[in-house]
C-alpha cells in the first residue's frame, strides 16, 4: 500500500515538472514574440508609392512593420536591440511589385524544364527567387508553374526570396497555352495526368466539370487566386494568337470555385472575343491583352477589370525565338499591338497592373528592373513607380482571406505597412533607370523587416 502512494506521488512530481517545464517554454515564447529587432532608418527621402512627392523624414520599424513615420527625430527606449541607420539623405521606395511572375520557370531554358524533375525544377527556382529579391522585387504574384511549395518554403524562412501570392497550376485546355506536352501524347487516355500534371505545375481540363476539380484543386492547396489560359499565346506550340480557348461556362466553373474561396480569377489572354468572353463569366483580371480593340478596352474599365499590361516589345529584352518560326511570327504580331494597347488602357483609364511575365532566360531574368524602367515611353517615372507598388498591391488584395499577408500593408510607406523597403542611391523619381541596376543602385533591400542587403556598411 506505501508503495503504491509512493508511486503516485512520483507521478504528481512528475507532472507538476511537466507543467513548470511547459509553462516556462510558454514564457519564453512569449518573450521571443515580444521582443521585436528594432530597425531606426533616419535621414531619409521617403516616396510613399502613392503621392507624387518626396518628404524627408525618419522611418521606425519593429518587427516586421513600420511603426512611425516622423519628419521629426524618432526616439526608441529600446537601444539594446535596435539598429539605427543613418541613410544619409538617400531615398526609400516601397518594395517593388511583379504582378506577373513564373518564379519555377523564369530563368530555367525551357528544354530543361521540360525534362527536368519537380525536385530539381524547385531547387533552381529558389536560387531564382533569392535573386529577385535582391533585385528589389519583395513582392511577385506567381501565375502558373506550381510555386505553392516554393511559396510556403519562402515563408518559412527555409529559402531567401519576394512574398509570393501564387496560383499553382496553370489551368489549360487540351491544346491551349497551358498544354506543354509532346505532340506524340494525343491521344491521351482519359484520365491519365503528364508529369507536369502531376506535380502541380500545369492541370489541362476540359469542359466545366473538370475545370471546377482542378480550380478546386488549387485552392485546397494554398492558391491565392486562379489563372486560367483564355486564348492563343506565343511561347506555346499549338496555339495560334487568334484562337480562343474556353468557353464562358468553363470559366464560370473557376469563377464560382474561386468566389466561394473569397478570391478571383485572371487569364492569359491577348484578343477581344477571349476577353469578352472571360469578363462576361466574372474574370476580374486580363493578362497581356495586346491586340485588344476600343470597344473591349472600354468594357474592361465599365467593368472595373484589371488590366495587368507587360511593356513587350520587338527589343533586347523580347525572349528569343527563331527567325520564321511559328512563335516568333506569333511574338512579332502581339509586340505590335503593345503601344495601342497601353494607349488604350489609358483612355479609357482602366485598373492597370504591371509584370514581366519572364520565361526560360536568366539574362532576361536579370533585366527585371530594366522592363519597369522601360514603361516611360508611356508613363512618367512616378506613374511608373507607382504602377509597381500601391498600384500593384491593390491587384493583389483581390485575393481577400486568401492571401497568406494579412498583418500590413503592401506596397507602401506608411504607418502599419510591412516593412518592404528600399534605399536608393538617388531620386527614382528624377531618374526611373536607377530601378535598372539595382546592385549599384540598391543601397539596402528590406522585406518583413529584415535586411537582406546592406552596402551602406561597407
Amino acid at each position: 500500500m506505501n508503495k503504491i502512494v509512493i508511486f503516485d506521488k512520483f507521478n504528481d512530481l512528475k507532472k507538476i515538472a511537466a507543467l513548470m517545464f511547459l509553462a516556462l517554454m510558454n514564457s519564453s515564447t512569449t518573450f521571443a514574440q515580444d521582443a521585436k529587432t528594432v530597425v531606426l532608418l533616419n535621414n531619409v527621402n521617403i516616396f510613399n508609392g502613392k503621392d507624387n512627392k518626396i518628404i524627408k523624414g525618419n522611418v521606425l520599424i519593429e518587427g516586421n512593420l513600420i511603426k512611425k513615420i516622423s519628419t521629426d527625430a524618432i526616439m526608441t527606449n529600446r537601444s539594446g536591440m535596435s539598429k539605427i541607420i543613418d541613410a544619409k539623405g538617400k531615398y526609400l521606395i516601397p518594395g517593388l511589385i511583379d504582378n506577373h511572375a513564373h518564379l519555377m520557370f523564369d530563368s530555367i531554358p525551357q528544354q530543361q524544364a521540360l525534362l527536368s524533375d519537380f525536385a530539381f525544377i524547385n531547387l533552381f527556382a529558389a536560387k531564382s527567387a533569392e535573386k529577385q529579391l535582391l533585385r528589389g522585387f519583395t513582392t511577385v504574384r506567381d501565375l502558373g508553374g506550381g510555386a505553392l511549395s516554393l511559396a510556403k518554403a519562402i515563408d518559412n524562412n527555409l529559402v531567401n526570396g519576394p512574398r509570393v501570392f501564387a496560383s499553382g497550376a496553370f489551368i489549360s485546355q487540351t491544346g491551349g497555352h497551358g498544354d506543354f506536352g509532346f505532340p506524340t501524347d494525343v491521344p491521351r487516355k482519359l484520365g491519365e495526368l503528364s508529369y507536369q500534371e502531376r506535380n502541380g505545375m500545369a492541370a489541362i481540363a476540359d469542359g466545366a466539370d473538370q475545370v471546377l476539380i482542378r480550380s478546386r484543386e488549387q485552392l485546397r492547396q494554398g492558391a491565392t487566386q486562379l489563372k486560367l489560359m483564355a486564348g492563343g499565346g506565343v511561347s506555346s506550340n499549338y496555339d495560334p494568337l487568334d484562337v480562343s480557348q474556353y468557353t464562358e461556362a468553363e470559366f464560370k466553373a473557376a469563377v464560382d470555385a474561386a468566389a466561394n474561396w473569397g478570391t478571383y480569377v485572371t487569364v492569359h489572354a491577348y484578343t477581344p472575343h477571349a476577353v469578352k468572353t472571360a469578363i462576361d463569366a466574372g474574370v476580374k483580371s486580363i493578362e497581356h491583352g495586346q491586340l485588344l480593340d476600343d470597344k473591349t478596352a472600354k468594357l474592361m474599365a465599365e467593368k472595373g477589370v484589371w488590366w495587368s499590361l507587360q511593356p513587350f516589345l520587338d527589343d533586347e529584352e523580347a525572349i528569343s525565338f527563331p527567325e520564321g518560326s511559328a512563335n516568333r511570327k506569333k511574338q512579332l504580331e502581339m509586340t505590335q499591338g503593345t503601344d495601342n494597347a497601353y494607349n488604350l488602357a489609358k483612355k479609357y483609364h482602366v485598373k492597370l497592373a504591371w509584370g514581366t511575365d519572364c520565361l526560360f532566360d536568366p539574362s532576361l531574368a536579370a533585366k527585371q528592373g530594366k522592363q519597369l524602367a522601360k514603361m516611360t515611353r508611356w508613363f512618367s517615372p512616378y506613374q511608373v513607380l507607382k504602377m509597381a507598388t500601391y498600384d500593384n498591391a491593390q491587384l493583389l488584395y483581390l485575393s481577400g482571406k486568401r492571401s497568406p499577408y494579412q498583418d500590413g500593408k503592401l506596397g507602401e510607406i506608411s504607418e502599419g505597412a510591412y516593412a518592404d523597403l528600399i534605399l536608393v542611391e538617388g531620386n527614382p523619381l528624377d531618374n526611373i533607370n536607377l530601378v535598372a541596376d539595382p546592385e549599384t543602385n540598391f543601397k539596402i533591400i528590406m522585406k518583413d523587416g529584415k535586411i537582406y542587403k546592406n552596402t551602406l556598411e561597407n
